[in-house]
């Protein structure tokens, strides 16, 4: 009997390259003994919905898109109650997450990896009554992904995001926030916050921390302080892609678990997806909450 697979792919994910691979993609899972069940989105929430509203009778779950399209995959999945690996073929902008789990960046190598690879049981976040995979911020140029057009992303890449970015440097707004997390807690104005599962964020390489595994229970937490001026910010900036960290500037902490309460609603992202404004957001790992297809040797 053959084993069944569910694959939903973003046609217009990244370049919309996957056209042009997706009969070797399905080539390489039909002759693993697939019978595969083909679900292109058409808009978002799609991925979400298809995947929650499938039956346990699939064996494997395949995702391809970007970080994006693997967020809604994943909240499917918990949506559903089973419990099926999923494979990821990374098809976007930046793909941070697919980077931090070592799949192969070309589409064909990437679906060899989910047939020939392994189950990893990876964390992934809880984000009041949502779900992240990997990242969940708020603040400086956090919205700047889900403004920006996908075809502006397709033509410009990173420099899409820096040119929406720069718009915003005249406007810099600060968030008087009170944070609490194991016995600690502190108030503070902050312009920017991070909550991380991931080695990159934004293309950007080790700006979450050092040592960073994806089963750990807990998350890279970077929160920085609201600057006196242009230089002090230039100098935040640096510090943090460098990962020099400069305390009185930012905290950065690992916890399992944190509360982040406002007195005037803070806009979110999840994933690099609008996360919609909220007053109190609390923040919970899931250790260990879903399986991914990685490849050999382990993801470091």
């Amino acid at each position: 009997m053959s084993r069944k697979l569910l694959f939903v792919y973003n046609p217009k994910a990244g370049k919309a390259l996957i056209r042009n691979k997706l009969a070797d993609i399905l080539d390489i899972f039909a002759k693993d003994g697939y019978e595969i069940t083909i679900a292109p989105t058409q808009k978002r929430g799609d991925a979400e919905n298809i995947v929650a509203g499938r039956t346990g009778e699939y064996e494997l779950v395949v995702c391809s898109g970007g970080d994006g399209t693997l967020d809604e995959t994943v909240t499917g999945m918990i949506r559903s109650g089973i419990r099926t690996p999923i494979g990821y073929i990374p098809a976007g902008s930046t793909n941070d997450f697919g980077g931090s789990l070592c799949l192969p960046k070309k589409m064909v190598r990437a679906a060899e990896t989910i047939v020939q690879g392994r189950n990893f049981p990876c964390d992934i976040g809880s984000f009041n009554e949502d779900i992240f995979v990997y990242i969940a911020a708020f603040g400086l140029f956090t919205d700047v992904s889900y403004e920006t057009g996908q075809d502006m992303k397709n033509v410009l890449g990173y420099m899409a995001y820096l040119l929406e970015g720069m718009k915003r440097l005249s406007s810099i707004h600060s968030f008087p926030m009170k944070v609490a997390w194991e016995g600690n807690e502190v108030e503070e104005d902050f312009i920017f916050g991070m909550i991380t599962n991931s080695i990159s964020v934004g293309g950007f390489k080790n700006i979450t921390g050092k040592n960073v595994k994806l089963d750990d229970g807990v998350f890279e937490v970077t929160l920085i302080k609201s600057p006196k001026n242009p230089v002090e910010l230039n100098n935040i900036m640096l510090s943090l892609l460098n990962r020099n960290i400069d305390r009185n500037a930012m905290y950065c902490f690992r916890t399992a678990e944190l509360v982040l309460e406002s007195k005037e609603p803070v806009a979110w992202t999840l994933d690099g997806e609008n996360g919609g404004s909220h007053t109190r957001a609390v923040i919970r790992n899931i250790c260990r909450g879903i399986d991914i297809r990685v490849g050999n040797p382990p993801v470091k």
